[in-house]
């Protein structure tokens, strides 16, 4: 480890955020506390589990119980920019986004870095569950964290060298029990706080009430259709399905129908049984590979398309300047555009990228 001392950690309010500050400041290290002040709806604000009033005056508590500097930094209109306005843009498209992932690679670290520079500090840290190992060479290692169960690396796989060259994961090795206990042990009042919801800008909103009143390209109801093109009923928007889904499609059948496809250009949503799911070829652009170069083609890997998912053994190969060719063992049945692709060697992330629209 460097000898450099001071670090920003970006702290939201919440049991893990406040466990790593706490980490840091009794393992010696200068310590100053910022909140990343992000867009929420409006009409909804202190549903916003990441930054509601609530969540700053927890945040700036726990910071005065550790004995640290804390400030809110205001990242609305880059993370409305980066993160909501994409999430409805690709939902438009028909593309289901990962706004988690996105929010990472494009705002989070974006913003904290600039902080770094502000403040002088050589390090910024967050309550992810994932770690960091430099090898002999002076390159960085991303790997899933102790605890599998909490595991962050998925979301956390865009990135690069210069961004984890000064990062610190300060729960890496531990689990999240673990992390309670040291909460409830030094008395910090983050320590019951409830989990953060996934999609915090929506405040108290489902996906398809938000989208609904933000459409940005307006969306009309269309067929939803077999494999043989046969229309069996009719939906109210695309953005309000995604690959995979049972529920929604309200068709009543001997079989529950899922979705297969969303076709933009025709506005249908492609239904089928559960038996016509799946796919075991896909591709992959937007490619991120954590050591900052691509692996000999082909590689094996083990692939994760859905935070939480299950990995499956799986063959990369090299299509085009932009992209790869990804090839599962398993057929999988929730290849969907917009998702991310990561690729694991064991726990260590190689790479991820953007899962395409792909032609059948």
């Amino acid at each position: 480890m460097s000898q450099k001392k001071h670090v920003l950690a970006a702290m939201s309010g919440g049991v893990d955020s406040s466990v790593a500050a706490a980490l840091l400041v009794e393992q010696g290290f200068t310590v100053t506390g910022i909140m990343l002040n992000l867009w929420s709806d409006p009409t909804c604000e202190n549903q916003n589990a990441c930054c509601t009033p609530e969540a700053q005056r927890v945040a700036k508590t726990t910071a005065n119980q550790l004995g640290i500097p804390f400030y809110v930094i205001d990242a609305k209109d880059i993370f409305y920019q980066n993160v909501v306005h994409y999430f409805i843009e690709s939902h438009a498209k028909g593309i289901t986004p990962n706004p988690c992932w996105v929010c990472n690679v494009k705002v989070k670290w974006k913003v904290l870095l600039e902080q770094l520079n502000y403040f002088g500090a050589d390090y910024v840290a967050t309550g992810h569950y994932a770690k960091i190992a430099q090898d002999d060479r002076k390159g960085f290692h991303l790997f899933a964290s102790t605890d599998k169960k909490k595991d962050q690396s998925y979301v956390l796989s865009g990135l690069s060298q210069s961004e984890l060259s000064c990062t610190l994961f300060p729960l890496g090795e531990l689990t999240k029990i673990q992390v309670r206990e040291k909460a409830l042990q030094i008395g910090l009042n983050a320590s019951e706080r409830p989990e953060s919801q996934d999609l915090c800008f929506l405040g108290n909103k489902s996906p398809e009430k938000f989208l609904t009143e933000r459409q940005l390209h307006g969306e009309e109801g269309g067929d939803i259709i077999d494999k043989n093109g046969k229309v069996l009923g009719h939906h109210n928007g695309l953005s309000s399905y995604t690959i995979g889904q049972r529920k929604g499609i309200k068709i009543v059948a001997a079989q529950p129908y899922y979705v297969i496809k969303k076709d933009v250009a025709s506005n249908k949503l492609l239904v089928g049984y559960k038996s016509e799911l799946g796919r075991k070829k896909f591709s992959v652009s937007q490619l991120n590979w954590i050591l900052g170069k691509e692996p000999d083609l082909p590689h094996s890997v083990m692939l994760q398309i859905r935070y939480h998912a299950k990995k499956v053994n799986t063959v990369i190969n090299a299509i085009t300047n932009e992209g790869i060719e990804v090839i599962s063992s398993e057929l999988l049945r929730d290849i969907t555009p917009g998702q991310i692709a990561v690729f694991y060697d064991e726990d260590e992330v190689v790479g991820s990228g953007i899962i395409q629209m792909d032609e059948d």
